[in-house]
């Protein structure tokens, strides 16, 4: 086998070439005889004449291969308490009846279908049954308001709805459907019908003419066979927070998607067909599309979806019973999931409760791995802690360390090297390269790799003004940071005002869009700030208007950003200041603020307007994230 560099140099070289061979792990239709289509940039496209099923490849092909035996999906809820294994041939039947009972509710190739479901096999079975007659799935993430929904619902304009009565949380029980409801009464869009899966712990009632029940609808509908499609038609619309508040639908392609997700879980996961992989994520998250159900059924591996917590369901125990349990070789959680282990059971006593000699990896990602939690999870559990860097945008890691080819040294707060396909540079405003250790943009140069977006949802102009428009030939990641010597790469943060909150991006515009929304609020902003366990949280600084009464209102505002943005946004401070410092052209100094509440010592810059207004607010940011 080549080592890292020769893989990545022969990407680089002749990029048509090295994903021509990866190319070769799938199954397809027609097998493509272009690889990559330059003829308009900067819109590329990836084995523009190939076509496939997705499904086919995640279920049919394993079943026809003889590993119909094999478990391929393992469902754990401690917060219900049911379990379930299914087999690959038990996950082709379900998955086949559902996408004909989509079929026989009008779904058809090219049509959108959302789902809006907790983490039950029902969700990983609709999303392969919309791959499986070529329609286009959108996953919202099941905290999300009403309103977030209903932007979704308008923008992919979905010919069916499918969701659930309802959330389990540890606490609480989260009714879904007044929520879908709202949206559906919200959005502009009419969806025809929707799909209900009714949950024992709170079934709901169904609107006539318009709402299924899931039980029903499958047992009446027959088996389809999958659809084929071509390389470049999408797989699914995944929307992600925008500077704007405004949501970008982010489009995967099919034969991209399988060909780049084929690739990353022997090289960059060392996951063979048969072994067990665990991302401890949510199918709401780019991860859950990548790494609960595409990447492992993909290769043929066996994938754990689990419904619960890192601690709290029941114990901080928790990772490590289903770790253990089901024999898991590869676990994926957040930064965050480790943190709040640690926090609750700092010298991993638990650990000592459970056999975890086939755990060999665990990967790290969706926001910076802190060097604390990182050492302490290597000491804790003795094996590699990966730390890795990707985005929605992306759908892989655009940095790792490819254990699966070789293993590089590992680096507190970096990333380690580039993947194959991604041709990172360091850039300064200027649009040059940053010297060695000197912080930047982080950038890829053009084409990106396969399985990467090639456009947004119905926006190409937005796709070009959001991330190819600042540098020309170059995909612009929001991130900065800097690589050293080694060229170990270290991603430092976002460079815009998306923060991200455990895990999940937050556009800090759509949380100030909510405050300033109140009848009492003259202006406000939003930054987010460094917390020991979410890794950022939202904090809230507001002005009022002449005459407005504070009393209650910050307790108000959180209440409405729970409400119109999600419990998912943890807002919990709102600090009511008489003015917020702003430059001389009225710009509010957000980076100085987070900087000043992050501990970190800012001077005033020099385009401020008024020292004083940030001298006097310097005591108020440094004052913690307590709630008001």
């Amino acid at each position: 086998m080549s080592g890292y560099r020769e893989l990545f140099d022969a990407s680089i070289d002749d990029p048509a070439a090295f994903w021509a061979d990866a190319a070769r792990a799938v199954t397809w239709t027609r097998e493509p005889t272009r690889i990559l289509d330059d003829s308009n940039p900067p819109f590329y496209r990836w084995f523009p004449d190939g076509e496939l099923n997705t499904c086919a490849n995640a279920l049919d092909r394993h079943v026809d291969g003889g590993r119909g035996d094999q478990a391929a999906l393992i469902y754990d809820s401690p917060v219900t308490g049911a379990k379930r294994t299914y087999t690959y041939r038990e996950l082709l039947d379900e998955t086949a009846r559902f996408a004909g009972a989509l079929r026989t509710l009008g779904v058809s190739k090219g049509d959108r279908v959302v789902i809006y479901l907790p983490m039950v096999p029902e969700a990983v079975i609709a999303m392969l049954a919309c791959a499986r007659l070529g329609a286009v799935h959108s996953v919202v993430f099941g905290g999300f308001a009403a309103n977030e929904l209903a932007a979704r619902i308008d923008d992919a304009r979905p010919a069916v709805v499918v969701s659930a009565s309802c959330g389990i949380e540890p606490t609480r029980t989260v009714a879904y459907k007044p929520m879908l409801d709202a949206a559906l009464e919200m959005a502009k869009h009419d969806t025809p019908a929707c799909v209900i899966l009714q949950r024992e712990q709170l079934p709901c009632d169904l609107v006539d003419g318009r709402d299924v029940d899931w039980a029903a609808a499958i047992a009446g509908a027959e088996a389809v066979d999958p659809v084929p499609v071509a390389s470049t038609d999408p797989l699914y619309v995944l929307y992600t927070s925008g500077t704007t508040g405004k949501p970008k639908g982010i489009v995967r392609d099919n034969g991209g998607h399988a060909v780049a997700l084929l690739w990353t879980m022997r090289h960059v996961y060392d996951t063979d067909p048969g072994d067990v992989y665990w991302a401890a994520s949510d199918v709401g998250w780019v991860v859950g599309h990548s790494y609960i159900v595409y990447g492992p059924l993909l290769l043929g591996a066996t994938s754990v979806l689990y419904e619960g917590k890192p601690v709290g369901t029941p114990d901080a125990g928790a990772f490590w019973r289903v770790a253990s349990e089901h024999g898991v070789k590869v676990l994926f959680t957040a930064p965050t999931a480790m943190r709040a282990i640690k926090k609750e059971d700092p010298d991993a006593k638990y650990l000592a409760d459970y056999d975890l000699t086939g755990l060999k990896y665990l990967f790290q990602a969706g926001e910076r791995l802190d060097p604390g939690t990182y050492h302490w999870a290597t000491e804790k559990l003795a094996i590699p802690v990966v730390d890795h860097w990707w985005q929605t945008e992306t759908g892989w890691s655009i940095a790792a360390n490819p254990v699966g080819v070789e293993h590089l040294p590992l680096k507190p707060g970096s990333a380690t090297v580039p993947m194959p396909g991604y041709d990172v540079r360091i850039l300064r405003p200027d649009g040059t390269e940053a010297d060695v250790d000197e912080e930047g943009a982080i950038c890829v140069k053009l084409p990106l790799p396969p399985g990467t977006l090639p456009t947004l949802w119905g926006d190409d102009d937005r796709f070009v003004a959001s991330y190819l428009s600042a540098f020309d030939g170059y995909y612009l990641s929001g991130d900065g940071g800097y690589r050293d010597g080694d060229g170990h790469l270290f991603v430092m943060g976002r460079t815009d005002d998306v923060i991200n909150v455990a895990g999940h991006r937050l556009s800090t515009g759509a949380i100030e869009a909510v405050l300033a929304a109140h009848p009492a609020v003259a202006e406000c902003a939003v930054i987010g700030v460094a917390d020991e366990i979410k890794g950022q949280v939202p904090r809230g600084f507001v002005v009022l208007k002449a005459g407005a009464s504070d009393e209650g209102l910050a307790d108000a505002l959180i209440a409405s950003v729970r409400e119109n943005i999600g419990a998912v946004a943890a807002l919990k401070r709102v600090d009511v200041v008489a003015a917020l410092p702003k430059t001389r052209s009225g710009k509010i100094l957000r980076k100085t603020m987070r900087g000043i509440a992050d501990g970190r010592a800012e001077a005033p810059p020099s385009t401020i307007e008024d020292v004083s207004v940030l001298e006097a607010l310097t005591p108020v940011l440094r004052s913690g994230s307590h709630s008001p």
